[in-house]
């Protein structure tokens, strides 16, 4: 948690029902407020699971499965999903699951990545994607070594996956500070 406040302020902080941190005045510019770190087992909001499978000696097929485990009441918002492809890759051909509405997908060919975009995810929603790669020559050696590692970004908001919650943010004007 970060603060970007000017002067002098006092600020009280409480989280959750049993926990209540005091007081305490900061300086001027960026100052953390307050750093945690999660000891108990977390449970990340997707789950994804890829298969890649060649398909002939210039041929392969990656499928790509995505799917929402946060709370009913949030969305997640612009969703991407990226993934290295091999060297010699030379032409990619998605299939979407029908009724994929608000998704993308491209072959950036200087990068040799692949990249799916979803606009709005909702939880338990599942999303699947086949990729068909063609490649320029033949791979020698195992195709799993030469894809990945698959990466996502996301934004969840008021996704919250420590359980912490802030109960109140006071920002206290104290008469010797000047705006």
């Amino acid at each position: 948690m970060k603060s970007y406040l000017t002067g002098n302020p006092e600020i009280r902080l409480a989280l959750n029902e049993d926990l209540s941190i005091g007081t305490s005045d900061y300086g001027d510019g960026e100052f953390p407020v307050m750093n945690y770190r999660i000891t108990q087992a977390f449970k990340p909001p997707f789950r994804i699971s890829t298969l890649i499978e060649e398909t002939g000696p210039l041929k392969a097929e990656v499928t790509i499965e995505v799917r929402a485990e946060f709370n009913s009441n949030i969305n997640a918002n612009t969703v991407l999903v990226q993934m290295p492809l091999p060297a010699f890759t030379a032409r990619v051909n998605f299939e979407l699951e029908p009724g994929a509405v608000g998704h993308t997908t491209d072959f950036k060919e200087a990068n040799k990545r692949l990249e799916r975009g979803i606009k709005k995810v909702v939880d338990g929603s599942e999303h699947t994607l086949r990729a068909k790669l063609t490649f320029s020559q033949e791979l020698h050696g195992n195709i799993v070594k030469e894809v990945g590692p698959l990466g996502m970004t996301f934004t969840i908001p008021m996704y919250n996956s420590s359980r912490l919650q802030v109960k109140y943010l006071q920002i206290a004007k104290k008469s010797r500070w000047n705006c």
